[in-house]
């Protein structure tokens, strides 16, 4: 069984950092072989290549803003039959949107294994001048998300 927690977030975005500060919490607790742990950041690019690899499953860990209150933790997997397509649109090796990084990975011919999606509703994502620490419902989030990946990835490896 080969994971991937592949944590994405823009440190300069406010509540955006919440994938970095959780991959910040797993460093040093991620003690399986068949886990790769990588904080993304915004290199979209990056993950898209990672993803080439087939990792069975890939756990992504970002903000989702889904109408909740802030700091509200969700475990989603997405429909990986419905993403769309690429027509008229290009891969932006400086951001990071997964949906288009997992249209890039089929477009290039890549197997998508399971994705999950443990994300968190954020609360400000600041403005175009930045903004820099997480709210603190965000931040408050930060463990529990940390131990939500690590409860799926023990899950999985059960299985095997």
């Amino acid at each position: 069984m080969s994971i991937l927690v592949a944590c994405i977030g823009n440190i300069f975005q406010g509540d955006d950092a919440f994938g970095c500060e959780v991959a910040k919490v797993l460093a040093g607790r991620l003690g399986s072989q068949d886990v790769r742990l990588v904080d993304f950041g915004i290199r979209g690019l990056d993950l898209t290549y990672a993803l080439l690899d087939a990792p069975e499953l890939t756990i992504l860990v970002d903000v989702v803003a889904r109408g909740g209150k802030p700091g509200t933790l969700y475990t989603i997997e997405p429909d990986l039959e419905n993403l769309g397509d690429l027509a008229g649109q290009a891969t932006d090796a400086h951001s990071m949107d997964p949906v288009q990084v997992l249209r890039t990975v089929k477009a290039m011919g890549g197997k998508l294994g399971r994705i999950l999606l443990v994300g968190c509703e954020p609360g400000d994502l600041g403005d175009e001048s930045g903004l820099m620490g997480l709210t603190e419902e965000v931040r408050d989030a930060v463990v529990q998300a940390a131990m939500v990946v690590e409860s799926l990835i023990e899950r999985e490896l059960e299985k095997v």
